[in-house]
């Protein structure tokens, strides 16, 4: 019966890659297997990182420091797509160009919008609406960044509108605010998994 049902997981996580890939001019940025196309912030950090049934895990045990992942490759202008589950109280993020963190947080028992909040702008922003699920559940995420204006929409809602942010968020990998950057994935702070992560490059 185990043995099924991880076959099945790995069937249905193939065809969400595939489903991603067809997405017209998307293209996956996390391969299902393994953090090809990623590195540790610092490759002497404690790698808390791994992948089980397509899904890009970080374990961070209580006590414990993670390390943050970064695509190898940097980006200008795009639009990214991704799914992450965090548990309750657990705190990650997801930087666009390594700079801007819209932040992941296990706060759906709060139930309000705050400017370090799941889905902040950290620091810089609140959402527009509360729109955090519970820490079992997945949660979907589309990112625009022009310039240095940000939509976003979560779980279906945009909860960032067109949003000039001026500095870096806190965290930031440098202040090369009008360079290109790449995806990172914060993982020194707490638990969370990722999935059917997504990118389309814009003009």
């Amino acid at each position: 019966m185990k043995t099924k049902l991880i076959t099945l997981a790995l069937v249905v996580s193939v065809v969400a890659l595939v489903r991603a890939a067809e997405e017209e001019g998307f293209r996956p940025l996390f391969n299902g297997k393994d953090t090809t196309g990623w590195q540790l912030r610092k490759a002497d950090g404690h790698n808390s990182w791994k992948v089980e049934n397509g899904v890009l895990k970080n374990i961070v045990n209580k006590g414990e420091h993670g390390t943050d992942l970064i695509t190898d490759q940097k980006f200008q202008n795009f639009t990214v797509k991704y799914e992450y589950t965090v548990p309750d109280d657990s705190n990650s993020g997801f930087y666009l160009r390594g700079r801007y963190e819209i932040q992941i947080l296990g706060d759906h028992a709060s139930g309000k919008a705050t400017k370090t909040g799941n889905g902040s702008l950290y620091n810089f922003k609140a959402p527009d609406k509360f729109v955090s699920k519970s820490g079992n559940e997945w949660q979907a995420v589309e990112a625009t960044i022009i310039g240095n204006k940000i939509t976003v929409i979560q779980n279906g809602v945009k909860i960032h509108d067109n949003v000039e942010i001026t500095k870096g968020t806190g965290g930031e990998l440098d202040n090369k605010y009008d360079q290109p950057g790449p995806i990172f994935l914060q993982g020194d702070h707490g638990t969370v998994s990722f999935r059917n992560m997504r990118i389309k490059e814009l003009k």
